[in-house]
């Protein structure tokens, strides 16, 4: 069985830097597993790396889907697949780095979702109540049909939230039923899953100085140029880091309110993901305050092994 390597962990913590440079050292090419970064026109916001930081190593499924388009965990795990054959037949290691758990959950345990066609009319009525009620209200009518489902999903997280709620509608089932049923196919790959880890108050400071960077390089601007262009607020733009430059822009909020908002729930969704990984049996933990040669020495290792 092929082997493929996977590299998780919260955001800000170097996921980036370690997957490029042990990419160089093994041959290997890298599969993004970020829900932000698939999105065109979409870079400061979601970190995306560019040229220079790719030193020259392939990197698939970044900046390929239009902020209008909704795009599922279902055609992340097609897509990836393709990546990683392509990558195995090219006689390379593929790589699948990335802080959305979803997506590397849809690969590690074979996860079949099925192709559920969003309903207009229902999403229509969910945001009027989202409007109305307020986003809570819904988080807690989600959270009376698939508890174990909702302890995944921040209260601010509309996209999936409504995912929840249209899922049993059009199923009867719960998103937690449909994921145990799924699981039935044995993985493709052999997986061997990395997550990065690092002491709490060093990551808080690494994401609070990654707003900072963002913000110099022109966040702002750059939700300004995708409000213009679209004239609404595509799916893309509720991603963590734009939802609340639209708030500033629509002057819901002060700069400084809206810079804090940023680094708070980017804090809190850094947290999501530690507890994401640690739920994954197979996850085998870095330290991130390592040299980053140690944790490279490390991975190869332990994939290798006889």
């Amino acid at each position: 069985m092929e082997k493929v390597i996977v590299i998780g962990g919260p955001t800000a913590s170097g996921k980036t830097g370690l997957s490029i440079q042990l990419a160089k050292k093994i041959n290997g090419e890298i599969i993004s597993s970020d829900s932000m970064q698939i999105y065109k026109e979409m870079n400061i916001g979601t970190a995306k790396p560019d040229i220079e930081e790719m030193q020259g190593i392939k990197h698939y499924l970044l900046d390929f889907v239009s902020p209008e388009e909704r795009y599922s965990v279902a055609q992340y795990k097609k897509d990836a697949k393709k990546a990683i054959k392509e990558i195995i037949e090219k006689g390379k290691v593929p790589i699948v780095v990335g802080g959305t758990g979803l997506y590397i959950d849809s690969l590690i345990y074979e996860i079949e979702y099925p192709q559920i066609e969003t309903d207009l009319k229902y999403r229509k009525e969910l945001e009027q109540v989202a409007q109305e009620k307020g986003l809570e209200y819904l988080y807690e009518q989600a959270k009376n049909i698939d508890e174990k489902a909702m302890q995944k999903i921040s209260v601010n997280d509309q996209k999936r939230i409504l995912r929840v709620l249209e899922i049993y509608k059009q199923t009867g089932k719960t998103k937690t039923e449909i994921e145990i049923e799924s699981r039935k196919n044995k993985p493709e790959y052999d997986y061997k899953v990395f997550a990065i880890n690092m002491d709490r108050e060093v990551l808080y400071n690494r994401i609070d100085k990654r707003v900072d960077i963002m913000l110099e390089k022109g966040l702002i601007q750059e939700v300004k140029n995708l409000y213009k262009k679209y004239n609404k607020m595509p799916t893309a733009m509720q991603g963590l880091g734009y939802k609340e430059v639209v708030e500033y822009i629509e002057k819901k909020c002060t700069k400084n309110e809206m810079i804090e908002k940023i680094k708070q729930e980017t804090r809190r969704y850094a947290k999501r993901q530690l507890t994401w990984f640690r739920k994954n049996k197979e996850t085998i933990w870095l330290d991130g305050s390592d040299d980053l040669q140690v944790n490279i020495q490390k991975i190869i290792s332990l994939v290798y092994q006889p």
